[in-house]
């Protein structure tokens, strides 16, 4: 198994309030504590160092980077789960795949569900598998890659790397559903959470925050 070498570089804050802290997580860290204290450092113990009492909202798969919700007390908590329960949280993610999608932009509507034997893998089954909806749109071609813009549509785990991975086009990079080319392609997997809209619980403001993509 390969070792957890989280990224040391200082967590960079896109916003912060008296009710809410979102980050830029990096990839190759943890959103929350793994098991064993070599697995202790992570999104929620990092932001607690500089402001004590924050709790989780979502996560972000390890390898995937980008915008990160967390509450500042637990009224604050369940009102933000409550708004990703319902839908009403906007979320895109930045992605390059494998090959380039036909036609550019679409759905892909395949039920998730774990694949117990080979944990933490997903799978797609059309009999027991959660509804799993995500939409794409083609932004750049390049040479063996395109560069997406996701939207999913539902929040199963895993549910845009198993999505791609399944019509073809893997995203690069990613250890557990790419091929081998397409791992071979990216130094890290290419997904990165980069924009986030949705109504403030406490102040009613409309907030759009954003995410450079790094890669």
């Amino acid at each position: 198994m390969t070792p957890y070498t989280p990224p040391q570089n200082p967590v960079r804050y896109v916003h912060v309030d008296d009710h809410l802290i979102v980050i830029d997580k990096p990839s190759g860290l943890l959103s929350v504590p793994g098991r064993g204290p070599e697995k202790a450092d992570c999104a929620v113990a990092r932001v607690n160092a500089d402001h004590p009492g924050a709790l989780t909202v979502h996560r972000l798969d390890m390898a995937t980077s980008g915008l990160l919700i967390l509450a500042r007390s637990k009224e604050m908590q369940s009102a933000m789960s409550g708004l990703f329960e319902r839908g009403t949280v906007e979320k895109a993610y930045t992605a390059d795949v494998w090959g380039k999608p036909d036609p550019p932009e679409g759905e892909i509507d395949l039920p998730l569900i774990t694949d117990w034997p080979n944990r933490p893998r997903q799978k797609v089954d059309h009999e027991t598998g959660k509804p799993s909806r995500t939409l794409y749109e083609v932004m750049e071609h390049h040479a063996d890659h395109a560069r997406l813009r996701l939207t999913p549509l539902t929040g199963r785990s895993h549910q845009l790397r198993v999505h791609l991975a399944e019509i073809g086009h893997p995203i690069l990079g990613d250890r557990l559903y790419a091929h081998a080319a397409a791992l071979a392609a990216a130094p890290r997997l290419h997904l990165h959470a980069s924009e986030l809209i949705f109504e403030h619980p406490v102040t009613g403001v409309r907030l759009t925050l954003t995410s450079p993509c790094p890669f």
